[in-house]
């Protein structure tokens, strides 16, 4: 069915003329004409009653209703592929892991969503780990994340550093030392996170590298989470700069020395999947932030 033989058919509606009808669209009104007659015949009814005035026939009124939400169902449809193919409409699965789930993104995919409405965007917290594998499978578009142990077929761009500190109670032993190196937490209970977490493998590798350091350690499933248990007095604990800014009442922070200062984070995405005009944008959109933010 010809979409202009529809908009055809309103306009001889509206005016009650195939004349006018014609004009509007532009055609000769042979063309109007024909339109109409190659209509009725794929209908298999006729739908319009001709004489000295034009009526709709039962049929005709029928089509007539039908046609107006078709029409503006198409126009709809229409103007939702020029979003889609101009990037300002779609649906963009994101990943990101902590703390710049809680701490960065909330304020920069705000401005973003305020400047394309009509863009969907899903967020999915995890870790690296499993962040990596849903971009893999396409369960998500891109993530960001720290460097991840790159599967086949991956693309990680490094965005920055990011930074820690030794977060402890204000009355701790160590508060009075202005770096903290890792040996320093000889002695002290140590609050970690999960053995997935990157952090939590930073971290014991550089013990590691240290020597025979025993420590008694609290493992917290959450890196947002480990702040209060410090705040509660539970013991020290690593955490992004970001998190502590500013200082928690109770408690406070300090420098890490040695290799314990930062991690690289980055934004992880397919090596060749072509990624739509939305997700493009998101994408560069996010990486300007990040830096700038960062910078």
């Amino acid at each position: 069915m010809d979409l202009k033989a529809l908009k055809t058919f309103q306009l001889i509606v509206k005016y009650g003329s195939f004349i006018r009808a014609a004009q509007e669209m532009n055609y000769a009104q042979s063309t109007v004409t024909m339109q109409i007659q190659k209509l009725e015949s794929e209908l298999g009814t006729q739908l319009i009653q001709r004489g000295k005035e034009i009526s709709l026939t039962e049929a005709g009124r029928l089509f007539y209703d039908q046609s107006l939400q078709i029409i503006k169902s198409i126009e709809h449809l229409q103007t939702s592929l020029s979003d889609l193919k101009s990037g300002e409409s779609g649906h963009i699965r994101l990943g990101v892991t902590e703390p710049t789930a809680s701490y960065r993104l909330p304020a920069i995919l705000g401005k973003f969503m305020s400047m394309h409405p009509n863009i969907r965007i899903s967020v999915d917290i995890s870790n690296t780990s499993t962040l990596s594998e849903r971009v893999q499978k396409g369960e998500i578009d891109f993530a960001l994340c720290t460097a991840p142990e790159l599967r086949s077929g991956l693309f990680y761009e490094p965005l920055f550093e990011e930074e820690f500190v030794a977060l402890m109670p204000e009355n701790h032993p160590l508060a009075q030392k202005a770096v903290i190196m890792p040996d320093d937490f000889q002695g002290y209970r140590l609050l970690i996170t999960s053995a997935i977490c990157p952090y939590r493998r930073k971290l014991e590798m550089v013990l590691q590298e240290t020597g025979n350091v025993v420590l008694e350690t609290m493992e917290i499933g959450s890196m947002t989470a480990l702040k209060f248990y410090v705040e509660n007095g539970l013991g020290i604990a690593l955490v992004p700069k970001i998190m502590v800014e500013p200082e928690a009442t109770g408690t406070i922070a300090r420098i890490p020395g040695g290799s314990l200062i930062h991690m690289n984070f980055g934004m992880l995405c397919k090596e060749s999947d072509p990624q739509h005009m939305a997700v493009r944008k998101l994408y560069k959109y996010l990486k300007d932030e990040l830096r700038r933010n960062i910078l």
